[in-house]
Protein backbone atom coordinates (compact mmCIF):
# COMPACT_ATOMS: atom_id res chain seq x y z
CA UNK A 1 0.00 0.00 0.00
CA UNK A 2 2.46 2.25 1.09
CA UNK A 3 4.76 2.09 -2.77
CA UNK A 4 1.26 2.21 -4.25
CA UNK A 5 0.89 6.00 -2.90
CA UNK A 6 4.70 6.55 -3.25
CA UNK A 7 3.92 5.56 -7.17
CA UNK A 8 0.89 7.98 -7.27
CA UNK A 9 2.34 10.81 -5.08
CA UNK A 10 3.94 12.88 -8.67
CA UNK A 11 0.42 11.70 -10.44
CA UNK A 12 -1.43 13.14 -8.01
CA UNK A 13 0.71 16.77 -8.05
CA UNK A 14 0.39 16.84 -12.04
CA UNK A 15 -3.51 16.35 -11.51
CA UNK A 16 -3.90 18.83 -8.38
CA UNK A 17 -2.03 21.42 -11.31
CA UNK A 18 -4.61 20.65 -13.96
CA UNK A 19 -7.49 21.30 -11.80
CA UNK A 20 -6.49 24.30 -11.84
CA UNK A 21 -8.03 25.46 -15.18
CA UNK A 22 -11.26 25.23 -12.75
CA UNK A 23 -10.90 27.92 -10.23
CA UNK A 24 -7.94 29.73 -12.52
CA UNK A 25 -9.55 32.78 -15.33
CA UNK A 26 -6.75 33.07 -17.58
CA UNK A 27 -3.14 31.61 -18.28
CA UNK A 28 -0.29 31.79 -15.68
CA UNK A 29 1.27 35.11 -16.10
CA UNK A 30 4.84 35.24 -17.31
CA UNK A 31 6.40 36.00 -14.39
CA UNK A 32 4.79 33.64 -12.17
CA UNK A 33 5.17 30.93 -14.87
CA UNK A 34 8.93 32.12 -14.77
CA UNK A 35 9.11 30.84 -11.09
CA UNK A 36 7.63 27.62 -11.60
CA UNK A 37 9.66 26.51 -14.29
CA UNK A 38 12.88 27.67 -12.51
CA UNK A 39 11.45 25.80 -9.50
CA UNK A 40 10.67 22.67 -11.49
CA UNK A 41 14.03 22.89 -12.79
CA UNK A 42 15.74 23.59 -9.09
CA UNK A 43 13.82 20.18 -7.94
CA UNK A 44 14.95 18.40 -10.50
CA UNK A 45 18.37 18.54 -10.17
CA UNK A 46 18.41 18.44 -6.58
CA UNK A 47 16.49 15.48 -6.88
CA UNK A 48 19.47 13.59 -9.89
CA UNK A 49 22.06 14.74 -7.70
CA UNK A 50 20.79 13.75 -4.19
CA UNK A 51 18.37 10.82 -4.61
CA UNK A 52 19.81 9.01 -7.98
CA UNK A 53 23.64 10.12 -8.60
CA UNK A 54 25.14 10.04 -5.21
CA UNK A 55 23.19 6.36 -4.00
CA UNK A 56 24.78 4.82 -7.59
CA UNK A 57 27.71 5.66 -6.54
CA UNK A 58 27.15 4.57 -3.19
CA UNK A 59 26.00 1.34 -4.34
CA UNK A 60 29.30 1.04 -6.69
CA UNK A 61 31.98 1.58 -3.70
CA UNK A 62 33.39 -1.78 -3.86
CA UNK A 63 34.52 -0.74 -7.32
CA UNK A 64 36.65 1.88 -5.05
CA UNK A 65 38.44 4.83 -7.48
CA UNK A 66 36.32 3.41 -10.45
CA UNK A 67 32.92 3.54 -8.33
CA UNK A 68 31.83 6.49 -10.56
CA UNK A 69 31.32 4.08 -13.80
CA UNK A 70 28.00 3.06 -13.39
CA UNK A 71 26.70 6.79 -12.62
CA UNK A 72 28.93 8.45 -15.61
CA UNK A 73 27.48 5.06 -17.94
CA UNK A 74 23.85 5.45 -17.38
CA UNK A 75 23.98 9.29 -17.06
CA UNK A 76 24.90 9.97 -20.59
CA UNK A 77 22.57 6.65 -21.43
CA UNK A 78 19.68 9.00 -20.19
CA UNK A 79 20.76 12.26 -22.13
CA UNK A 80 21.05 9.82 -25.07
CA UNK A 81 17.54 8.34 -24.60
CA UNK A 82 15.78 11.35 -24.30
CA UNK A 83 17.60 13.15 -27.45
CA UNK A 84 16.57 10.52 -29.10
CA UNK A 85 12.91 10.89 -28.10
CA UNK A 86 13.10 14.37 -28.43
CA UNK A 87 13.78 13.54 -32.13
CA UNK A 88 11.56 10.72 -32.98
CA UNK A 89 8.11 12.06 -31.72
CA UNK A 90 6.38 15.39 -32.57
CA UNK A 91 5.98 17.67 -29.69
CA UNK A 92 5.36 21.26 -29.08
CA UNK A 93 6.39 22.61 -25.68
CA UNK A 94 4.26 25.37 -24.36
CA UNK A 95 4.65 28.92 -25.39
CA UNK A 96 6.29 27.81 -28.80
CA UNK A 97 4.84 28.30 -32.29
CA UNK A 98 6.87 25.12 -34.18
CA UNK A 99 6.61 22.15 -33.37
CA UNK A 100 9.83 19.57 -32.84
CA UNK A 101 10.37 16.24 -34.29
CA UNK A 102 9.59 14.43 -37.36
CA UNK A 103 6.76 16.69 -39.23
CA UNK A 104 3.50 15.77 -38.39
CA UNK A 105 -0.23 16.74 -39.19
CA UNK A 106 -1.06 15.59 -35.30
CA UNK A 107 -3.50 18.69 -33.75
CA UNK A 108 -1.32 20.97 -31.78
CA UNK A 109 -3.22 20.10 -28.05
CA UNK A 110 -1.88 16.55 -28.66
CA UNK A 111 1.41 17.48 -29.78
CA UNK A 112 1.49 19.79 -26.17
CA UNK A 113 0.32 16.61 -24.21
CA UNK A 114 3.23 14.85 -25.68
CA UNK A 115 5.91 17.70 -25.02
CA UNK A 116 5.08 17.27 -21.32
CA UNK A 117 4.46 13.50 -21.39
CA UNK A 118 8.31 13.10 -22.15
CA UNK A 119 9.03 15.37 -19.13
CA UNK A 120 7.03 12.54 -17.22
CA UNK A 121 8.46 9.71 -18.75
CA UNK A 122 12.28 9.67 -16.56
CA UNK A 123 10.17 10.81 -13.40
CA UNK A 124 8.19 8.01 -13.66
CA UNK A 125 11.46 6.08 -13.66
CA UNK A 126 12.99 7.51 -11.47
CA UNK A 127 10.40 6.98 -8.59
CA UNK A 128 9.91 3.45 -9.91
CA UNK A 129 13.67 2.51 -9.62
CA UNK A 130 14.20 4.23 -6.27
CA UNK A 131 11.24 2.57 -4.87
CA UNK A 132 12.49 -0.58 -6.10
CA UNK A 133 16.35 0.23 -4.25
CA UNK A 134 13.90 0.68 -1.40
CA UNK A 135 12.71 -2.89 -1.62
CA UNK A 136 16.29 -4.56 -2.32
CA UNK A 137 17.51 -3.38 0.85
CA UNK A 138 20.93 -3.58 0.38
CA UNK A 139 20.68 -0.48 -1.51
CA UNK A 140 20.88 2.49 1.51
CA UNK A 141 17.93 3.66 -0.11
CA UNK A 142 15.53 4.15 2.70
CA UNK A 143 11.48 4.30 2.66
CA UNK A 144 12.10 8.04 3.87
CA UNK A 145 14.41 8.81 0.90
CA UNK A 146 11.92 7.51 -1.42
CA UNK A 147 8.99 9.24 -0.72
CA UNK A 148 10.90 12.65 -0.45
CA UNK A 149 11.91 11.91 -4.16
CA UNK A 150 8.28 11.18 -4.79
CA UNK A 151 7.25 14.19 -2.87
CA UNK A 152 9.70 16.36 -5.13
CA UNK A 153 8.22 15.42 -8.07
CA UNK A 154 4.76 16.05 -7.01
CA UNK A 155 5.97 19.83 -5.94
CA UNK A 156 7.32 20.12 -9.54
CA UNK A 157 4.59 18.42 -11.17
CA UNK A 158 1.63 20.66 -9.86
CA UNK A 159 2.71 23.87 -11.59
CA UNK A 160 3.61 21.65 -14.80
CA UNK A 161 0.12 20.53 -14.84
CA UNK A 162 -1.44 24.03 -14.79
CA UNK A 163 0.74 25.03 -17.32
CA UNK A 164 -0.04 22.45 -19.81
CA UNK A 165 -4.33 22.95 -18.85
CA UNK A 166 -4.48 26.68 -18.33
CA UNK A 167 -3.39 27.53 -22.28
CA UNK A 168 -5.71 24.47 -23.75
CA UNK A 169 -8.74 25.99 -21.78
CA UNK A 170 -7.42 29.88 -23.24
CA UNK A 171 -7.72 28.13 -26.70
CA UNK A 172 -11.22 27.59 -26.40
CA UNK A 173 -11.20 23.64 -24.98
CA UNK A 174 -13.95 23.20 -22.13
CA UNK A 175 -12.52 23.18 -18.90
CA UNK A 176 -13.10 19.66 -18.49
CA UNK A 177 -11.14 18.07 -21.68
CA UNK A 178 -8.23 21.00 -20.80
CA UNK A 179 -8.24 19.33 -17.14
CA UNK A 180 -8.43 15.52 -18.84
CA UNK A 181 -5.25 16.50 -21.44
CA UNK A 182 -3.48 17.93 -18.19
CA UNK A 183 -4.44 14.67 -16.01
CA UNK A 184 -3.59 12.60 -19.38
CA UNK A 185 0.21 14.01 -19.41
CA UNK A 186 0.85 12.65 -15.79
CA UNK A 187 -0.16 9.23 -16.27
CA UNK A 188 2.98 7.87 -17.80
CA UNK A 189 4.34 8.51 -14.05
CA UNK A 190 2.71 5.97 -12.46
CA UNK A 191 3.01 3.27 -14.98
CA UNK A 192 6.32 3.96 -15.07
CA UNK A 193 7.22 3.52 -11.81
CA UNK A 194 5.02 0.20 -11.76
CA UNK A 195 6.40 -1.49 -14.83
CA UNK A 196 9.52 -0.58 -12.89
CA UNK A 197 8.80 -1.53 -9.54
CA UNK A 198 7.40 -5.18 -10.93
CA UNK A 199 10.63 -6.03 -12.47
CA UNK A 200 12.57 -5.05 -9.55
CA UNK A 201 13.96 -8.60 -9.05
CA UNK A 202 15.28 -8.51 -12.34
CA UNK A 203 17.32 -4.98 -12.54
CA UNK A 204 18.98 -5.37 -8.96
CA UNK A 205 21.90 -5.58 -10.56
CA UNK A 206 21.79 -2.41 -12.68
CA UNK A 207 20.36 -0.43 -10.11
CA UNK A 208 23.03 2.15 -10.23
CA UNK A 209 23.31 2.03 -13.93
CA UNK A 210 18.89 2.73 -14.00
CA UNK A 211 19.34 5.13 -10.94
CA UNK A 212 21.98 7.64 -12.71
CA UNK A 213 19.88 6.79 -16.23
CA UNK A 214 16.63 8.40 -14.41
CA UNK A 215 19.32 11.52 -13.20
CA UNK A 216 20.28 11.89 -17.03
CA UNK A 217 16.81 11.65 -18.46
CA UNK A 218 15.83 14.25 -16.24
CA UNK A 219 18.72 16.77 -16.63
CA UNK A 220 18.13 16.97 -20.07
CA UNK A 221 14.52 17.60 -19.09
CA UNK A 222 16.19 20.87 -17.31
CA UNK A 223 18.86 21.75 -19.53
CA UNK A 224 17.05 21.48 -23.08
CA UNK A 225 14.23 22.38 -21.84
CA UNK A 226 12.78 24.27 -18.52
CA UNK A 227 15.74 26.35 -17.82
CA UNK A 228 15.68 28.10 -21.50
CA UNK A 229 11.90 28.14 -21.28
CA UNK A 230 12.42 30.25 -17.84
CA UNK A 231 15.46 32.32 -19.07
CA UNK A 232 13.70 34.02 -22.12
CA UNK A 233 12.21 37.39 -22.02
CA UNK A 234 12.47 39.54 -19.45
CA UNK A 235 12.39 38.98 -16.28
CA UNK A 236 15.38 36.30 -16.75
CA UNK A 237 16.12 36.57 -13.35
CA UNK A 238 12.51 35.27 -11.71
CA UNK A 239 13.86 31.92 -12.98
CA UNK A 240 16.63 31.94 -11.60
CA UNK A 241 15.10 32.88 -7.48
CA UNK A 242 12.82 29.96 -8.49
CA UNK A 243 15.93 27.46 -9.23
CA UNK A 244 17.40 28.16 -6.25
CA UNK A 245 14.11 27.75 -4.08
CA UNK A 246 13.26 24.49 -5.68
CA UNK A 247 16.59 23.29 -5.22
CA UNK A 248 16.81 23.86 -1.75
CA UNK A 249 13.67 22.30 -0.85
CA UNK A 250 14.34 19.13 -2.39
CA UNK A 251 17.73 18.98 -1.01
CA UNK A 252 15.91 19.38 2.31
CA UNK A 253 13.46 16.89 1.76
CA UNK A 254 16.13 14.46 0.62
CA UNK A 255 18.70 15.04 2.91
CA UNK A 256 16.08 15.99 6.53
CA UNK A 257 13.80 12.62 5.43
CA UNK A 258 16.44 10.25 3.71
Amino acid sequence: MNIFLGIMIPFIGTTAGAAGVFFLKNEIRPRVQKMLLGFASGVMVAASVWSLLMPAMDMAEDMGKFAFIPAAVGFLLGIAFLLGMDRLIPHLHVGSTEPEGPKSSWKKTTMLVLAVTLHNIPEGMAVGVVFAGMMNGNSGITAAGAFALSLGIAIQNFPEGAIISLPLKSEGMSQSKAFMYGTASGIVEPMGAGITILLAAYITPVLPYLLSFAAGAMIYVVVEELIPESAEGEHSNIGTIGFAIGFVIMMILDVALG
